[in-house]
C-alpha cells in the first residue's frame, strides 16, 4: 500500500488536468493539439473548411423508416459476406505494398490478391459520392480526418487517416457509397461513438470513414412484443430515456457514449452482463451493407428462429469487417420493480474473487458483480470524485434486482457468503440515494484515474477475459508485474464473467515508460490466452490486439 501511495504522489508532483466533461471526453470534441503527435498536429492547426458547414446535419428528419433488405437467401447472403470479409482482409495485407503505412505481419505470398485503389482512385471515388449524394454528403475536411483517423482516448493510432468523410442518412445512401467505394478499391471504415479504445476506427490504408451520425433515429416501437428497432447512431442511454415510459429498457450497458452499432460492432457488454449477457444475446437481427453494396437482412423479427443460418453471429463482432449495419432489431427487458447496491471489502482481491464466485454458484441473481482493487479506491479517494470517503482495500459492487423481499433474501445470503472469505464491513443501500452513493465508486473508476493524469501523463486502459476460475491468478499476476516495474495502475473488472480491466498511468513523453506499458499488456494478453481465455472480453480487437488473434489455437 506505502509503496502504491508514494507512485501516486510521485505522479501528483506537478499541475494535473481536471476531470473532463462526463460525456466530453469520448464525444467528437476539439483535440489539445499539443498533445498531438507531430505527424498530426498540422491536420489540427491549419484546418480549413473545405465542404459545406451543415453536412452533419440531417436535412430531412423524420423521414427515415424502416428499411427494405434485397431478395437475398440466406446461404447465398453468408457465402458472400464470408468471401468480402476474407478477401477484404487478404487484400489490406497484400495492400502493404502500395500503403506502406502499416505493415502485415503474416500473409505475403498471395500474389493474386488484388491491392487497393491508388491516391487517385480514392480522389474518384470521394468525386463520384459527391456527385451522387450531394455536396453536404462528404467531408475533406482536415479536422474532420484527424477526428476520425486519431483518437487520443486511444491506445494504437496509426499515422495515416482517412482520405474523407461520409456521412450517409440512410441504409441506400450507405449502399451508394459501398458500390462506389467497391468499384475504386477504396477500404471503408465505419465510424460510431468514437469511443472505442483500440484504434477500432483506425484508417491505416486510407479510405472511407463511413459515420452514420446521421442515422440517429428509433426506426419502430413494438412494445407488446418488447422489441425496438433502431439506426446506428442511436446510443443505449438515449434510447432507454425515450422507453422508460413503457416499463421496458435496453439493458447492455457499456460507456455512456457508446452507440448501437458499435456496440455491435464489438459485441459489448457492461456492469449487467453477468445478468443479461452481452449485446449478443440482445439483437434479433440486422440490415447489413456488404462490401459490394448489397443488402441484406439477417433474420425476421420473431424472437427465435431455426430457419437457416445464424447470421446474427457472423457479423455481430465483426467490428466493419464483413458489412456495414446500418438497422438493428433489438430485444427489450421489463424493468424491475426494485433495485439495491451492496458493497464489502476483503483483504486480497484473492478473497474476493473467491466470494464472488461462491455467489454466483449459490443461484443468486445479481444484476451486476463487480470488483476494484485497492489502488482503484485509493484512487477515487485521492480524486475526490465520489461523495464518500472509502477503504482502501479489494471491494466488490452488488447491484441486486428484482422484488422487495426478493432482494432482501439475496442481500443476506451475499453478506453470509462474504464472511466465509474474511469480508470487513458490509453497506447495502436502503434508499434510491444511498444506492447512488454507493454506485458512485465503480461510475467514477475511470474518471477518477483520468483526473489524476499529469499534463504529459496518458491511461492506458485495456481489457481481457480468462475462466472464472483463473480470474484471480491473472489479476495477482498482472498487479505484480506492473509493481515490478514501479507501474501505477488499476484493476478494476465484471468478476462475474471472469472480465477485467487494467488502467495503467504513465508518461506519454517517456519512450522506455511506454514501452514499459506495452510490454505489460502483451504479457498479460498472452498469460489470458495461456488461460484458456480471450485478448479482450469486450473492448474489440481493432489494431492494438489483432495479433493476438493470430496466434494458434
Amino acid at each position: 500500500m506505502a509503496s502504491n501511495r508514494a507512485m501516486l504522489n510521485a505522479f501528483m508532483a506537478r499541475d494535473f488536468l481536471s476531470v473532463p466533461s462526463k460525456l466530453g471526453v469520448l464525444t467528437r470534441r476539439p483535440l489539445r493539439t499539443s498533445n498531438l503527435p507531430g505527424r498530426f498536429r498540422s491536420y489540427a492547426s491549419t484546418s480549413k473548411s473545405k465542404t459545406n458547414s451543415n453536412y452533419r446535419q440531417n436535412p430531412n428528419p423524420g423521414s427515415h423508416g424502416p428499411e427494405k433488405a434485397g431478395p437475398w437467401s440466406m446461404p447465398r447472403a453468408l457465402a458472400l459476406s464470408a468471401f468480402t470479409g476474407f478477401g477484404t482482409y487478404f487484400w489490406g495485407i497484400k495492400g502493404t505494398e502500395r500503403n506502406p503505412a502499416m505493415e502485415a505481419s503474416t500473409v505475403h505470398n498471395l500474389r493474386d490478391i488484388p491491392v487497393y485503389g491508388s491516391a487517385k482512385d480514392m480522389q474518384n471515388a470521394i468525386h463520384e459520392i459527391r456527385d451522387l449524394l450531394g455536396e453536404d454528403a462528404i467531408s475533406t475536411d482536415d479536422e474532420d480526418l484527424l477526428l476520425h483517423g486519431y483518437s487520443e482516448w486511444s491506445t494504437t493510432n496509426v499515422e495515416r487517416l482517412p482520405v474523407a468523410v461520409v456521412y450517409p442518412k440512410n441504409t441506400q445512401e450507405v449502399s451508394v457509397i459501398a458500390k462506389t467505394c467497391h468499384k475504386y478499391r477504396v477500404p471503408m471504415i465505419p465510424f460510431s461513438g468514437g469511443s472505442s479504445l483500440e484504434g477500432n476506427f483506425s484508417a491505416p490504408y486510407g479510405g472511407m470513414s463511413i459515420d452514420f451520425s446521421n442515422m440517429d433515429q428509433i426506426v419502430a416501437m413494438h412494445e407488446d412484443d418488447m422489441d425496438v428497432v433502431v439506426q446506428p447512431a442511436v446510443s443505449w442511454m438515449s434510447l432507454n430515456e425515450s422507453i422508460q415510459n413503457t416499463g421496458l429498457f435496453f439493458p447492455v450497458d457499456p460507456g455512456p457514449t457508446a452507440k448501437i452499432g458499435g456496440m455491435v460492432g464489438t459485441n459489448c457488454s457492461g456492469t449487467n452482463a453477468v445478468r443479461y449477457g452481452t449485446m449478443k444475446d440482445w439483437v434479433i437481427n440486422l440490415t447489413v451493407v456488404l462490401a459490394d453494396g448489397t443488402i441484406i437482412k439477417t433474420r425476421k423479427r420473431p424472437r427465435k428462429s431455426s430457419a437457416g443460418y445464424n447470421l446474427n453471429s457472423l457479423f455481430i463482432g465483426s467490428e466493419g469487417t464483413l458489412g456495414l449495419v446500418t438497422e438493428i432489431t433489438l430485444k427489450l427487458a421489463v424493468i424491475p420493480p426494485e433495485t439495491s447496491v451492496a458493497v464489502v471489502t476483503f483483504p486480497s482481491i484473492r478473497e474476493a474473487a473467491a466470494a464472488a464466485s461462491k455467489v454466483i454458484r449459490s443461484g443468486v441473481q445479481v444484476a451486476a458483480v463487480e470488483i476494484m482493487d485497492e489502488v482503484q479506491m485509493m484512487v477515487i479517494n485521492k480524486s475526490k470524485s465520489t461523495k464518500k470517503v472509502w477503504k482502501e482495500e479489494p471491494t466488490l459492487f452488488f447491484k441486486f434486482s428484482g422484488t422487495q423481499s426478493g432482494i432482501q433474501a439475496d442481500i443476506d445470503t451475499v453478506r453470509t457468503i462474504a464472511k466465509e472469505f474474511n469480508s470487513g464491513e458490509f453497506e447495502f443501500a436502503r434508499t434510491i440515494e444511498e444506492q447512488k452513493t454507493l454506485w458512485s465508486a465503480r461510475k467514477e473508476a475511470l474518471w477518477s484515474m483520468l483526473a489524476l493524469r499529469e499534463k504529459s501523463g496518458d491511461v492506458w486502459s485495456t481489457d481481457v477475459a480468462v475462466p472464472l476460475s483463473r480470474l484471480a491468478d491473472i489479476i495477482e499476476l498482472s498487479k505484480k508485474e506492473l509493481d515490478d516495474l514501479g507501474m501505477f495502475a488499476s484493476v478494476l473488472g465484471h468478476i462475474g464473467d471472469g472480465n477485467f480491466h487494467e488502467s495503467i498511468m504513465y508518461d506519454k513523453s517517456n519512450p522506455k515508460e511506454r514501452a514499459a506499458v506495452e510490454q505489460c499488456v502483451h504479457t498479460m494478453v498472452d498469460r489470458a490466452l495461456e488461460m484458456e481465455g480471450t485478448c479482450t472480453g469486450e473492448h474489440g480487437v481493432g489494431l492494438g490486439k489483432k495479433v493476438s488473434t493470430l496466434i494458434p489455437a
